[in-house]
């Protein structure tokens, strides 16, 4: 299915561009996944996806295929599998980065294919989830970089060196912390509307199974 998206971000082209590359700043705006590893032109890491009461976890990578910075145009490939499960995911993603007002206006173009529960909700229903987990990130992202505006507070030089190898020692081993993304929750995130529709359509469903299944019992002998 084709997917468009469009938001606005309050900096520069040139700026914009700079922040969307850099993966690990901008990963913790992006709803429901989380960044493993980063080698400035593969990213690999996880999605968790949430479909009632039910977790997916989708682990994979992504792939800069493109970079024109002259253009301010990016293609990712990302694709992905259940960890527990056949289902896949696999999506082109087209950025374009263009001056508005003194901003920056991005557009996002997405080719995805995905099989497994969540491919039951149609094209119709990943539209308004996509617009929303969308403006989600753009909020983020803007709030991200109206901060990095702001001067930075001048570090505490008060402390004494002993005070400070108290809490650090210098052998110390160096741990990262990788803080775990909240799933995104489909039919939360599509809003009231669409989860009638959607029990409307497993009710459904499960009617059919039901008479399916009593015909077949009818029909024995």
């Amino acid at each position: 299915m084709d997917l468009h998206h469009e938001f606005t971000v309050p900096v520069p082209v040139e700026d914009a561009w700079r922040v969307l590359l850099d993966i690990e700043r901008v990963a913790p705006c992006m709803p429901g996944a989380t960044v493993d590893d980063y080698d400035g032109k593969t990213v690999t890491g996880s999605v968790k996806v949430k479909v009632g009461p039910i977790t997916l976890t989708y682990r994979g990578t992504a792939v800069f295929e493109e970079q024109d910075e002259a253009a301010h145009r990016m293609v990712l490939i990302a694709s992905g599998k259940e960890s527990r499960g056949q289902g896949t995911a696999r999506a082109r993603v087209t950025g374009t980065l263009s001056e508005r007002d003194g901003g920056t206006a991005v557009s996002v173009e997405t080719d995805l294919t995905v099989t497994g529960r969540p491919a039951q909700f149609g094209r119709g229903v990943m539209a308004e989830v996509g617009d929303k987990l969308v403006g989600r990130f753009a909020d983020c992202l803007s709030e991200r970089l109206e901060e990095s505006g702001r001067p930075e507070e001048a570090p505490d030089r008060a402390a004494e060196p002993s005070q400070r190898e108290e809490f650090e020692p210098l052998d110390a081993p160096s741990v990262a912390v990788r803080s775990e993304a909240e799933p995104i929750d489909l039919i939360r995130t599509a809003g009231v509307p669409v989860a009638k529709r959607l029990i409307v359509a497993v009710a459904a469903a499960v009617a059919a199974a039901l008479v399916f299944l009593r015909l077949r019992r009818r029909r024995r002998p």
